[in-house]
């Protein structure tokens, strides 16, 4: 009788599950075998033969360059400042719920928003960026261009470890907060510094959250799409490309129509692939000993 009211319970769930995430996913990846555009024309199997298009495609790896170094050069800064908040929030900070706000505030604003207002940071002539250089009296560095298709992705990236390290901070803090306080409290008589008890009171304590929020940053970094695209504009710049970008080029196109659903499904089967290697990676490597308090 229990396990007949569980799966009836479960039931629902489980169908819409498998529905509108299993199935697509399976259908996704049969196409990527396919040369179609998606819509009543005939379905040419190719086999292999997208994938072997797509391993000698210049323009997909440097998506996944992009890729890269969103996911390494913007996770190191993106957790740097994460840790570097945790920190200095613990430390008894004035206003700790304020700067929490504060700190998450970029995550509840539209990315079209956040995308026009670094774009008028970076602007050339007007931009924030170039009237604080020139303020501060560093002029040699406000005349460099930083929306020029060479600076394009580090002013893209900028923004996006500004957007995103509120929201992994929040993570680490939610973590750290369960911690109790008479560890900090006996860390403090014994004469150590903040940095001392982050380092072997904090992040043993909070492994867990941790690994957790480097999967979150790695499925974030590989899917990435919406903030590089609206920052680059319709007529986005190949320099901003991301996997995710450019699948939704290949199988709909920009201006003019593409409609190469077979082979966008195959760079979708690709980013599938690079994500489970990634948290098989992260969890082989971060895999230690449950700290329990």
């Amino acid at each position: 009788m229990r396990r007949r009211l569980i799966i009836t319970f479960l039931a629902p769930a489980l169908i819409l599950y498998l529905g509108f995430v299993v199935l697509p996913a399976v259908r996704a990846f049969y196409y990527s075998f396919f040369q179609t555009s998606g819509f009543k024309d005939q379905a040419h199997w190719v086999g292999f033969g997208n994938y072997v298009a797509l391993a000698g495609d210049p323009i997909f790896w440097l998506t996944v360059g992009n890729m890269l170094l969103i996911l390494f050069v913007g996770g190191i800064a993106v957790f740097g400042f994460a840790f570097l908040f945790t920190i200095l929030i613990n430390s008894g900070l004035w206003g700790k719920k304020l700067f929490r706000a504060l700190i998450f505030m970029p995550n509840i604003i539209a990315v079209v928003g956040l995308s026009t207002f670094w774009s008028f940071v970076f602007m050339p002539r007007y931009g924030l960026l170039t009237n604080f250089l020139n303020s501060i009296g560093l002029s040699g560095l406000a005349v460099i261009p930083w929306t020029a298709p060479e600076h394009l992705f580090w002013s893209m990236l900028v923004g996006l470890v500004w957007i995103s390290a509120g929201f992994f901070t929040i993570l680490v803090l939610a973590g750290a907060d369960k911690i109790p306080t008479d560890m900090y409290d006996a860390a403090r008589i014994e004469g150590a510094t903040n940095r001392q008890m982050f380092r072997f009171i904090t992040l043993p304590m909070i492994w867990d959250v941790i690994m957790i929020t480097l999967i979150l940053w790695v499925i974030e970094a590989i899917r990435m799409m919406e903030y590089p695209y609206a920052f680059g504009g319709p007529n986005i710049d190949q320099n901003l490309y991301t996997p995710a970008i450019y699948l939704f080029i290949m199988g709909f196109g920009q201006r003019q129509p593409v409609y190469e659903l077979g082979y966008a499904t195959a760079i979708g089967v690709a980013m599938f692939v690079f994500t489970a290697l990634a948290v098989l990676v992260i969890g082989a490597l971060t895999r230690r000993e449950r700290v329990e308090f």
